[in-house]
């Protein structure tokens, strides 16, 4: 089975990765991770500091970036009275979930469809935050299913523009298929206490299965507190984080899939956003979304289980009539768009 459903990697790792795994040493299995001496995290954390020149002391580890959004979630809804979160019209299900754990309170902002695009309106949604002053403010960029994302300008105004009290969570799992520019992060880090960025080993460097997840935070203010209660005192895993470090070091690798995706991008647009009744949306993420015809559904789904391949067809209110595609090697983004073509032209 193929499964373009899951936003998962259908990629083989880096040799880099392949040859950290192979060439490992069971040995540290006998010591912890935390670097006790410095008073750090672990080798994973020191790394990320030293990539992205921000303070080792505001970067956390986590089973994942999921592991990062539950701990944040569950931290500041359960600190006073305010239990309200604002997420995306249109987003990921686990972010209500994780706040309904708690009995938090989660409301959405708009989204809108303009031209090829999902867009935050943002001056809207700056005054919506001020009208509502939430515990919790969440970005997702790239958002998931819908593929669009902010700039780190947009993403800063944002973050300058809501009350102190407000804590902004933004999560970036999708965003090194953006930019290979992240020099935005520190600057928001520290100049802001009440951002936390979260991002992940998952999605661009493929290792889902590794559950490895990193963060920053802003400095002082509420998040030395939070920080105690994230991070874990004795390290994390020592294999997993090797392997990090390795993915991290093979961007040439994972520019080169990113490549093959854009090449899947434009595919699709070209050949499926021409049909009638189709919509291919711009995305920046891993995965793209398209409309078709409802009345196209079933045959859809029944050519997609002939081939062995499951994409995603959403159910949500007003995304309807879409599929998410995850972007596969080429040969996969070939046989799904050749598959819709002949669907769609039967």
């Amino acid at each position: 089975m193929n499964y373009l459903d899951r936003n998962e990697f259908n990629f083989q790792p880096s040799q880099e990765v392949a040859a950290a795994f192979r060439h490992f040493d069971i040995g540290k299995f006998a010591f912890y991770t935390r670097i006790y001496d410095e008073g750090k995290k672990s080798i994973f954390s020191v790394y990320l500091s030293e990539l992205y020149d921000i303070d080792e002391h505001q970067i956390m580890v986590g089973y994942g970036a999921e592991d990062l959004l539950k701990k944040t979630v569950h931290y500041f809804l359960t600190k006073g009275d305010n239990k309200t979160m604002l997420i995306p019209k249109f987003s990921w299900w686990y972010y209500k979930s994780i706040a309904d754990e708690v009995e938090g309170i989660t409301e959405q902002y708009p989204m809108y469809e303009e031209a090829d695009t999902f867009a935050y309106r943002l001056e809207e949604l700056k005054d919506l935050v001020q009208q509502k002053r939430p515990r919790l403010l969440l970005l997702a960029s790239p958002n998931n299913p819908t593929g669009n994302g902010l700039t780190s300008n947009e993403m800063e105004d944002i973050i300058a523009s809501v009350p102190r009290e407000t804590i902004v969570v933004v999560d970036e799992a999708y965003a090194s298929f953006v930019s290979k520019d992240a020099t935005y992060i520190k600057r928001i880090v520290e100049k802001h206490d009440n951002v936390v960025i979260c991002r992940t080993m998952s999605k661009f460097y493929g290792l889902p299965g590794l559950r490895l997840g990193y963060g920053f935070v802003g400095k002082g203010g509420e998040m030395d507190a939070f920080l105690r209660y994230a991070n874990m005192y004795l390290g994390y895993d020592r294999l997993s984080e090797e392997l990090g470090i390795a993915a991290l070091k093979s961007d040439a690798h994972y520019r080169e899939v990113a490549r093959v995706m854009d090449e899947a991008r434009q595919m699709y647009t070209k050949e499926i956003g021409i049909l009638p009744g189709f919509k291919v949306y711009r995305s920046v993420a891993n995965f793209i979304l398209i409309k078709y015809p409802l009345s196209l559904k079933e045959s859809l789904q029944k050519a997609f289980a002939e081939q062995d391949y499951k994409v995603k067809f959403m159910n949500e209110p007003d995304i309807n009539s879409h599929m998410r595609i995850t972007l596969g090697r080429a040969e996969q983004n070939r046989l799904v768009c050749n598959t819709i073509l002949r669907v769609a032209q039967k």
